[in-house]
């Protein structure tokens, strides 16, 4: 997983919940960060507009950290960048 994908993500996590960046790591659980599921759904609007994907809402029902959540973006950023690729050919 890139260092800029996870700053990225860790960034506008932090600009949803308005906390600073500094608070935010890749190990952070979202209980920690005081996400709950209304935050969870404000940061995932926020997610699909930074990466200009589409979260299944069903996968982020799982998905309790920080990791959980850049491994998911990285999966569908990949999908995306495969299927774009795959349209060219």
């Amino acid at each position: 997983m890139s260092d800029e994908l996870i700053q990225r993500v860790i960034k506008t996590m932090a600009a949803s919940k308005r906390i600073p960046v500094e608070s935010v790591t890749i190990d952070s659980e979202f209980q920690q960060l005081g996400i709950d599921s209304m935050d969870a759904v404000e940061i995932l609007f926020a997610l699909e507009n930074e990466f200009e994907i589409n979260i299944p809402d069903d996968e982020v029902r799982s998905v309790r950290n920080v990791r959980q959540m850049c491994e998911g973006v990285e999966k569908l950023v990949a999908a995306k960048e495969a299927a774009k690729a795959g349209a060219k050919g």
